[in-house]
């Protein structure tokens, strides 16, 4: 037995982590990721297209079904962060995450995810409909698959985390009985890759060159591949958009200007500046872009009251 040995036997070993509630509550907050929970705003996007966003009663099951879908992605979070806690415990970053720091201990991640991801969909079913119960349901389920297996197969992950967005814009309409237009759908879910594709084109050109990247399946990729990915689903969504607007969804404008013809302009725009960011592969935070960038945030204000007009049909 070397010295070195036998001083490492002697050492005791670093006491488990005292975790009194307060830190644990924090630390049960902090996995679930509050700043992510801004995605779920989405919820809105189809009554606000079908101009049903302020009809009675919309608000409140609106409400319902953001914090509805905010536990459902809570739970997904909490399990993945308990699932990876020893791995992350090996990552520089990861590593403080409130499980793998020990803040929050892994039975208790267990535990609380599996609530959270039992009583959303029962509660969706009882307050809501049984279709938004089942769409959540669906989300768990893929959700959970993605951190499992998914997440490492090619594209497959890619069409994972943008059909993740899309039901976000499909449970509003679902909640309130809303028809989804082809046009709607095909907007959203190619908007939707665009900006996915955009992060891992950037998250790919920022790790190039460098040892250890904190998604695997990036090495696989190629920066070509995923700047083809993201110009595609930017095409697309513009060409969904312009057929919407120009055909007028079936409703006849009596406004005083065109503004459904007019958004087009401020949708193309904001499309092309935020492939600005993309193309410089600065795109890995989407809402950091979205909330810097004072000209995209002006273009999407623009954006927000001409389309608010062509639905309202003023």
């Amino acid at each position: 037995m070397t010295e070195r040995t036998a001083l490492l036997e002697r050492t005791p070993a670093a006491p488990a982590p005292v975790v009194s509630l307060t830190g644990l509550v924090r630390g049960l907050v902090r996995t679930a990721r509050p700043r992510q929970w801004v995605k779920n705003v989405l919820v809105v996007a189809a009554p606000a297209a079908a101009g049903q966003l302020f009809a009675r009663n919309a608000l409140i099951q609106l409400a319902l079904v953001f914090a509805l879908f905010t536990a459902c992605a809570s739970a997904v979070y909490l399990i993945n962060d308990a699932r990876d806690a020893a791995a992350d415990r090996a990552h520089p970053v990861k590593r403080h995450r409130p499980v793998a720091a020990g803040q929050v201990p892994v039975p208790v991640a267990y535990a609380v995810g599996g609530a959270l991801a039992l009583l959303a969909p029962t509660a969706a079913a009882w307050f809501c409909s049984p279709a938004v119960a089942a769409l959540l349901t669906a989300y768990i389920g893929m959700q959970l698959a993605y951190c499992v297996s998914l997440k490492h197969v090619l594209v497959v992950d890619l069409v994972v985390v943008t059909t993740g967005f899309l039901m976000r814009a499909m449970i509003g309409g679902l909640a309130l009985g809303i028809p989804l237009s082809r046009w709607f759908l095909i907007t959203t879910g190619f908007g939707a890759l665009f900006m996915v594709s955009a992060k891992r084109y950037s998250e790919a050109v920022q790790m190039a060159g460098k040892a250890g990247a904190t998604r695997a399946l990036l090495t696989e990729y190629t920066t070509g591949y995923l700047r083809f990915v993201w110009q595609l689903a930017a095409g697309v969504s513009v060409l969904g958009y312009c057929l919407w607007a120009l055909e007028g969804g079936g409703v006849p404008s009596t406004g005083v200007l065109p503004w459904r013809q007019l958004s087009m302009v401020a949708f193309i725009l904001a499309i092309l500046r935020y492939a600005v960011f993309a193309d410089r592969g600065t795109a890995g935070e989407p809402e950091n872009v979205v909330l810097r960038d004072r000209a995209l945030a002006l273009i999407g204000l623009v954006w927000l009251a001409m389309y608010g007009l062509a639905v309202a049909n003023w």
